[in-house]
């Protein structure tokens, strides 16, 4: 009897942690990997800094999603979920966290690629700013 309810107990608590162990995970690029990446229409790169922030100088072709302004999860209801997004900002602690709000409301391919300055340094091509 025991042996019956604890086999069934446990067979309960692994059903129920399997979908979260199905969820896609945000991966991690550096900035060498994400200029490997065969960027196309399907792609969407993020730089969740600041306003003032992204002024100061940005990777080309980057939208500016503020991550600190209060609105973030309001604003990614409206994105395709099916796309890839690309994320970065100051130090890849703010990217970090949004890649994750993202995977929580179900987006399945987000990239964490740093921060602007190491991006900068690998040679990505930037604009804004002082960008030399």
């Amino acid at each position: 009897m025991k042996m019956t309810l604890l086999t069934l107990l446990t067979g309960l608590l692994l059903s129920c942690t399997s979908p979260q162990q199905d969820a896609p995970k945000v991966k991690q690029l550096t900035p060498n990997e994400f200029k490997a990446q065969k960027l196309d229409n399907k792609a969407v790169l993020l730089d969740v800094r600041t306003p003032q922030e992204f002024a100061g100088g940005y990777v080309d072709g980057a939208e500016n999603v503020d991550y600190r302004s209060g609105d973030f999860a309001k604003q990614m209801q409206n994105w395709d979920k099916d796309k890839v997004y690309y994320l970065y900002c100051a130090s890849g602690n703010r990217s970090g966290k949004a890649a994750e709000l993202m995977r929580e409301a179900g987006f399945k391919h987000i990239y964490n690629i740093g921060s602007f300055s190491t991006l900068k340094e690998a040679g990505l091509p930037t604009e804004g700013g002082d960008t030399n």
